[in-house]
């Protein structure tokens, strides 16, 4: 089992940047593909991005396309999620998510094609 903890979260004006850890921990990093997703209150939980086992491959969605850059370090134990240009509708908590690599090579983008979660972190950008 992997444990995973999100830092970086804060206050950031609108066009502003901010970068996002996720440090893993418990087993091999390199086992996982991982994800970034986020929940505003009120909202359902919204894939934000994915990358496989070693950043060869990654997604992103509509919403953050062209804006976020996810990426990885495998020998770090740590994941990051660079957001710029960011925009008031940013604004909620952040989480990391794991699941183990053998099961397929697909970058999931729901909540159910992940094992492990972070606490979260909060992310809120003034207009």
């Amino acid at each position: 089992q992997v444990q995973l903890v999100e830092s970086g979260g804060g206050l950031v004006q609108a066009g502003g940047s901010l970068r996002l850890s996720c440090a893993a921990s418990g087993r091999t990093f390199s086992d996982y593909f991982m994800g970034w997703f986020r929940q505003a209150p009120g909202n359902e939980r919204e894939f934000v991005a994915a990358i496989d086992w070693n950043g060869g491959r990654t997604s992103y969605g509509n919403s953050v396309n062209g804006r976020f850059t996810i990426s990885r370090d495998n020998a770090k134990n740590t994941m990051w999620l660079q957001m710029n240009s960011m925009k008031p509708g940013d604004t909620a908590v952040y989480y990391c998510a794991a699941r183990g690599s053998s099961q397929s090579s697909d970058l999931r983008t729901t909540t159910a094609g992940y094992d492990y979660w972070g606490q979260g972190t909060q992310v809120t950008v003034s207009s």
